[in-house]
């Protein structure tokens, strides 16, 4: 099996290598560590190590990406993934279905070829590319424009090779609530006798009753009925707004995991999980901060450039550093090998069905091959 190594003062890569007895060029394509393949104190290596070779638990692996994504990236990481979701068609209030704005035929075609199926995500987008709480109320309400969406996307679907639909409707008014769960309730009836399947997002609550405008028209009970599979969207605690923080801490992520199990089968549940990290300037100020959005392996690049040492937070279970540029000091929270790990054993501990990945546009290297040696992937 694979281990994890945290860096520590007066090492190298040569010196870890040796340690382990594996060649260090294969530490760093793991790790996507650049010649000369300097390190940062507290960065969290994947070891390379035989393969595991014990029985592992079978998983469902989907993946959100955009039709602009780099095809080696797509090309790379489409082996440690079930399902490919592909962001995103959305629909006018007259349930005319309105595809990305990139064609997205070469992603689809790349998938087939390696044996990822894909899936199609609805999103109710206005022009501006906002969620629109005006275009739930009127598909849910109106029964025309709503099977006129559904034909739409079942023709788009046969004509493409889709082979689900992904419904990521977020903002829904308290009051379509049992509207919305009645939608997806009609759109997988009517998928199930064409063979597709249906799975919906759901924003990450921790009670029925939990309020605010992302979580109230959200019927964890309903709409884990409703569909096939649910997403668990346990990310953004730290977001671009909000002070610095760890964008997935796992406390909070189990949370979210324990309630969910209460209201759906947990054989339906996917866990969310963030390839992404933030950079934030302090000190944060509320209202006028906002954070960059980072990948995980330029986390670590920022960290060596400027010398800074990585922590890891023993509650959230995730990295962090500081550092400074220009003067203006820099909190960084991000993902690693060990965050990851720590996900991952909260889908063993439950029984959850498998994860789904917000979103594949930076390569991640070390996660995909340590989600191999951990899992079996479905296929």
């Amino acid at each position: 099996m694979m281990q994890i190594y945290v860096v520590r003062e007066g090492d190298n890569i040569d010196k870890i290598a040796a340690a382990f007895g594996v060649r260090a060029e294969e530490i760093a394509y793991d790790n996507q560590i650049l010649a000369p393949y300097p390190l940062a104190v507290g960065q969290a290596l994947l070891i390379p190590g035989q393969r595991n070779a014990g029985q592992k638990r079978a998983v469902h692996v989907n993946g959100y990406a955009y039709p602009y994504i780099q095809d080696q990236v797509l090309s790379e990481t489409l082996p440690y993934l079930t399902t490919l979701s592909v962001f995103s068609y959305g629909f006018t209030t007259s349930g005319n279905l309105v595809p990305p704005q990139t064609d997205d035929s070469h992603m689809i075609n790349e998938a087939w070829k390696q044996g990822t199926k894909p899936v199609l995500v609805l999103t109710p987008f206005d022009q501006t590319g906002m969620f629109n709480n005006y275009l739930i109320s009127e598909i849910t309400h109106d029964p025309a424009a709503q099977q006129n969406l559904i034909d739409q996307m079942f023709l788009t679907m046969e004509e493409k090779g889709f082979v689900g639909i992904d419904l990521d409707f977020e903002y829904i008014l308290p009051q379509d609530r049992v509207a919305y769960a009645d939608f997806v309730a009609n759109v997988r009836a009517q998928a199930a006798s064409r063979g597709y399947v249906v799975s919906v997002a759901l924003a990450p609550k921790t009670s029925a009753d939990q309020r605010g405008l992302l979580y109230e028209g959200k019927d964890y009970r309903l709409l884990g009925a409703a569909a096939d599979s649910v997403l668990l969207m346990t990310y953004e605690w730290g977001y671009t707004y909000g002070p610095p923080m760890a964008v997935a801490p796992v406390n909070k992520v189990r949370e979210v995991v324990e309630y969910a199990v209460t209201e759906i089968p947990r054989e339906k549940i996917d866990l969310g999980i963030p390839n992404y990290g933030y950079d934030w300037t302090l000190p944060f100020v509320q209202g006028a901060s906002r954070a960059r959005t980072i990948g995980n392996v330029e986390a670590v690049r920022i960290a060596i450039e400027h010398d800074a040492r990585i922590e890891f937070d023993q509650t959230a279970m995730s990295p962090f550093f500081h550092y400074e540029r220009d003067g203006v000091r820099h909190e960084v929270w991000f993902e690693d090998v060990r965050s990851m790990r720590e996900k991952f054993q909260l889908i063993t501990e439950y029984g959850l069905r498998g994860m789904g990945y917000w979103q594949i546009m930076r390569l991640f290297r070390a996660n995909w091959l340590l989600l191999d040696d951990i899992f079996e992937i479905i296929r």
